[in-house]
């Protein structure tokens, strides 16, 4: 929050001018999708864009801003256990995942109405995308060894799949072997997961969409404790 001018505002600008180049610009020559228009549907995809985003910027950059200026040791040397550290670090990627995406859905109400369709599935699929890519972020953070390295994989890697994992547009306009193509993206089961949440429609099963999303975050937390154990990028 001390520096909330370059941790929620500039989210916040970014998604509005995609509100206002995609939803009022292209959107009315789109017409509807999936029942919706244009602006509604692409909406919870936004928001969530910038949940994974923000979650992921923030501890790939507080422990790789750590273990840069040295000040890892202190903690490395207390009797805190692995798991209390991998804790600490995911938990504020959640808080402040949460954040913008609170302060981005304020900006949407702007340009489009949103009603939930479930809260439950809402707040979760939020909190598990959060939790999911702050652990990517701690493991992006443990393997870097200067700063280009907590570039790459956001640049190369994570927006790609954010851009094509259903952000703006239903899998279901895509020839069969590009849909099939597409479940191999984990973002899509996060973005649609949370579509459902908030407008009742998803292109995933959302049953599937949580499975693969528990298994993603069961699979790097276990990576993340035995990088840990093992102080990979910590320990000379």
């Amino acid at each position: 929050m001390r520096i909330w001018l370059q941790t929620v505002l500039p989210p916040a600008i970014t998604m509005s001018l995609y509100f206002v180049i995609f939803g009022n610009l292209i959107g009315p020559r789109i017409g509807t999708m999936g029942g919706y228009s244009y602006m509604q549907y692409i909406a919870p995809g936004i928001i969530m864009m910038s949940v994974i985003t923000s979650a992921y910027a923030n501890v790939v950059s507080s422990l790789f801003g750590a273990k840069f200026q040295r000040h890892i040791e202190e903690i490395l040397v207390a009797p805190i256990p692995d798991i209390l550290i991998v804790l600490g670090f995911v938990v504020g990627g959640v808080a402040r995942g949460i954040m913008v995406g609170a302060v981005v859905t304020i900006v949407a109400l702007f340009f489009t109405h949103l009603h939930v369709e479930s809260f439950v599935v809402t707040v979760s699929v939020v909190i598990l995308t959060a939790t999911l890519f702050s652990l990517a972020g701690l493991i992006n953070a443990l393997y870097a060894k200067k700063f280009d390295d907590i570039s790459i994989v956001p640049t190369f890697i994570l927006t790609p799949l954010t851009y094509l994992g259903g952000v703006f547009y239903s899998i279901d306009l895509l020839p069969g072997f590009w849909q099939t193509v597409s479940l191999a993206n984990p973002i899509l089961y996060m973005v649609n997961a949370f579509r459902y949440g908030v407008l009742g429609v998803s292109d995933i099963d959302i049953t599937v969409a949580f499975s693969v999303i528990g298994l993603f975050i069961v699979a790097l937390f276990g990576l993340s404790m035995r990088l840990m154990k093992q102080g990979t990028g910590l320990r000379a």
